[in-house]
């Protein structure tokens, strides 16, 4: 949480509503929250201005552009130097299909989530990341059968 912006219950409840659909007015999200307009979209504008909302942004339903398939890659890597760690950041980078990159405590030192349209696709993607990327010792791939639950709303600390 910002140390410079203390986040209410108010606050909460307008970002509980900008995640659940961020193209509401902020008269409608005000509605919802018990605000008017004007203090709602201030309220808005100040998590916006703090960072906490970092953007705003349209979530495409995966399967419906053909990308249905998420993998999940864990990766063991020989290397640790500065160096590596650059060329790893870029070739990751470079690969539109890596949703997310998370360096990793225990056995595995990355994981990453893809979006493919099949084996296949992952498989022109793999040969690609261990051509681009020296110091791999272990790449495993992980396909999900079923997605139980998705979501990108942070939940509330408690």
């Amino acid at each position: 949480m910002s140390d410079k912006l203390q986040i209410d219950t108010m606050d909460w409840a307008i970002m509980a509503e900008l995640q659940r659909d961020a193209s509401q007015t902020a008269q409608a999200i005000g509605d919802k929250v018990g605000l008017s307009a004007n203090p709602c979209w201030r309220r808005i504008k100040r998590l916006e201005d703090a960072g906490i909302i970092a953007r705003r942004v349209a979530l495409v339903d995966p399967a419906s552009v053909g990308l249905a398939t998420s993998v999940f890659v864990a990766i063991r890597i020989t290397r640790h130097d500065s160096e590596w760690l650059a060329t790893f950041a870029a070739a990751i980078d470079s690969l539109d299909e890596v949703m997310e990159c998370h360096r990793m405590a225990g056995d595995i030192d990355y994981m990453l989530k893809l979006r493919v349209r099949d084996i296949g696709d992952y498989d022109r993607i793999y040969q690609r990341l261990i051509a681009r990327i020296p110091g791999l010792s272990d790449v495993t791939a992980m396909f999900s059968m079923e997605e139980m639950k998705s979501t990108t709303a942070l939940p509330r600390p408690n």
